[in-house]
């Protein structure tokens, strides 16, 4: 079997990285500081082979796009700099993982990690880099940074494993081939341009947006109980209640705070008590039946820095906690629920407690 090789001539691309270099080159001084520091251990062999592939060159293009993405949406903190190390880490430990799988003998032009320290250490020593990036992911605090990186991570490692059953197979489709450099490749670049705008979301540009606002407080009349919202010429809980829809076939009259009253007259009641052997005649009265108190909507939240505190009125606190969770795209271990008995359904709560 023979084949010939035809060199395609490869237009020359325009640009250059020089602008970016330039434009990320003290905030890279404080990532490699960064890197540098938290790459040592007590344990020799770890900064040795780490050092060996980490000071071996390489453009630092990952790190270089959160530094320069975070400038870009005028981000003037110090965040981006331990994140961007992170990404390094993750891209590092790939690196040491590929040679060991690929069997390489060179890595930057330099004889691999492998091949000089063996593939068990340098199996750790990604592994190692690999936990180095989620304490620094972890420090920063941040859920919706470690969701990326780490679902970024969770990709590259599925990338590697389908490139693994696709080696040496002549049928692997074009389509395939660009999921496989996706996950591999594009999956943290992309992770470390995205981490650039969380950093961006400060206390400082919420208190911006809050500028533009607008909240109007409605003084609601004093009814807090089912007593005073029946009352002769109370004020209604709701001004508008009585133009809303209710269910077909239901036509009672609206008065006041009551939606609808119904009223019981079983048919035969006379008959039945000439056909009684013994009628026992007495008086019963009984209150109104309460089916279904007020239940105001409301809420107070607050945030202290790591946790919102939600005050509601409100049966059912978990839901409201998991609907707020999907909303703000937070773990639902940040939100804290507190339910205030302020009238209810038909288990009719305790009386108003806020």
């Amino acid at each position: 079997m023979s084949a010939e090789v035809i060199p395609l001539k490869r237009k020359e691309l325009e640009g250059s990285i020089e602008p970016m270099l330039s434009l990320t080159a003290h905030g890279m001084n404080q990532v490699n500081q960064v890197i540098l520091d938290r790459m040592q251990s007590e344990v020799p062999l770890i900064p040795a082979l780490a050092g060996h592939l980490i000071s071996g060159g390489g453009k630092r293009l990952r790190p270089m796009l959160t530094l320069a993405g975070a400038d870009l949406v005028g981000y003037s903190g110090t965040r981006h700099y331990k994140l961007a190390a992170a990404v390094e880490f993750i891209h590092t430990a790939t690196l040491l993982h590929d040679d060991v799988v690929d069997g390489s003998d060179l890595r930057r032009g330099k004889a691999a990690a492998n091949i000089i320290y063996g593939n068990p250490a340098t199996v750790l020593v990604g592994d190692f880099l690999f936990s180095r990036s989620f304490e620094l992911m972890t420090e920063d605090g941040s859920l919706k940074v470690l969701k990326i990186l780490s679902g970024a991570s969770a990709i590259i490692a599925e990338g590697e494993v389908d490139q693994l059953t696709a080696q040496r197979k002549i049928d692997t489709s074009e389509q395939r081939y660009l999921h496989i450099i996706r996950a591999k490749t594009a999956a943290l670049f992309a992770a470390a341009s995205r981490i650039a705008a969380v950093v961006a979301e400060t206390r400082e540009l919420a208190n911006q947006a809050l500028e533009f606002a607008v909240l109007e407080i409605e003084e609601i009349p004093s009814v807090t109980d089912i007593e005073a919202a029946l009352a002769p010429g109370a004020p209604l809980v709701h001004p508008d209640w009585e133009s809303f829809d209710t269910s077909p076939g239901m036509t009672w009259p609206r008065s006041g705070n009551v939606v609808a009253e119904s009223f019981a007259d079983p048919e035969g009641v006379e008959e039945a008590f000439e056909k009684a052997a013994y009628v026992v005649e007495d008086r019963f009265e009984t209150g109104r039946q309460y089916q279904a108190y007020m239940e105001p909507r409301m809420a107070i939240a607050e945030f202290d820095g790591q946790r919102f505190t939600i005050h509601v009125a409100h049966q059912f606190p978990y839901n409201v906690r998991d609907r707020v969770a999907g909303a703000l795209d937070l773990s639902p271990s940040q939100i804290r629920v507190i339910g205030h008995h302020i009238g209810g359904g038909f288990g009719a709560k305790l009386d108003t407690g806020l």
